[in-house]
């Protein structure tokens, strides 16, 4: 069988599972079963796949059938251009995210906070893009933090990035020039629509705080103020309708220049806010 004959077989069959965009998938999945760049299969469709690598195409092909997502089949995703490794323990780093870390990139900041770190794509990427920053990360999952911690040194930074396993801000005693985070967001009454990909699949406790979506801003704002050093700024990632509750929540812990930031599909995505630069520290 070759490349092209293995994707015409499975595709169908992706999507009577209800994968969306099954094409792409099965491509993914059929790129990773040879061992090249997604952006080279078509040099290899007419080959004939050996027995091992169909197999393991096959394989793949059944567990995105079962809806499990890309990342856990392959073993990460890119992110801003960068792979990261992604397991079942950590959120999946996702397109959307990159607004907040394109939104921090466009001032400069010496230190950095990320809270629920995750896989550490957030964290890794920026001091990977600032050279010279220091930056700290948090997670209550220990095992997430070792996801962090192989990222972490797969992309350099390990020496000027610290980890540590943390109730938001619980660990953390220093002041930093930028703190972020893509904390859960979704309503507990909202889990049960999510993709089975989400739902099933990713760490409940990455995704939904078991109540009304905003118990982790409130965490977060209220000790911003506290670990922000003066003129300091605080990104958030949000879902799309949360751009004006979490906007209230910084309000009212005091934080300044609240703004509402859209992604690239023009859904409100991060909310950002500052510590003012004469504020008694």
């Amino acid at each position: 069988m070759t490349g092209a004959e293995a994707l015409a077989r499975v595709i169908p069959a992706l999507r009577a599972a209800g994968v969306v965009g099954p094409e792409r998938d099965a491509r993914t999945l059929l790129a990773h079963a040879i061992g090249v760049d997604r952006s080279r299969l078509m040099l290899h469709l007419q080959e004939l796949l050996s027995k091992d690598t169909e197999m393991a195409f096959l394989r793949m092909i059944a567990d995105r059938e079962a809806r499990h997502p890309v990342s856990h089949i392959v073993g990460g995703r890119l992110f801003h251009d960068r792979w990261f490794h992604v397991t079942p323990d950590v959120l999946d780093p996702r397109p959307e995210t990159e607004t907040l870390v394109q939104l921090a990139l466009e001032r400069p900041f010496a230190s950095l906070l990320d809270l629920g770190t995750g896989s550490g794509a957030i964290a890794v990427t920026l001091l990977a893009e600032r050279p010279e920053t220091t930056g700290a990360a948090t997670d209550l999952s220990a095992v997430a933090l070792e996801v962090a911690s192989q990222n972490a040194r797969r992309h350099g930074v390990a020496d000027r990035l610290q980890l540590a396993q943390s109730d938001w801000y619980d660990a953390i005693t220093s002041r930093f020039d930028l703190i972020v985070s893509n904390p859960p967001y979704i309503a507990v009454d909202e889990m049960p629509a999510l993709a089975p990909e989400v739902r099933d699949h990713e760490p409940r406790i990455a995704l939904t705080d078991e109540a009304d979506g905003l118990t982790a801003y409130r965490a977060i704002a209220a000790g911003a103020k506290e670990h922000l050093a003066p003129g300091g700024r605080l990104l958030v990632e949000i879902g799309p309708m949360q751009g004006s509750a979490v906007s209230e929540i910084f309000s009212a812990a005091g934080l300044d220049a609240i703004v509402v930031h859209p992604d690239l599909d023009g859904r409100d995505r991060v909310v950002s806010a500052s510590r003012r630069r004469d504020a008694v520290t």
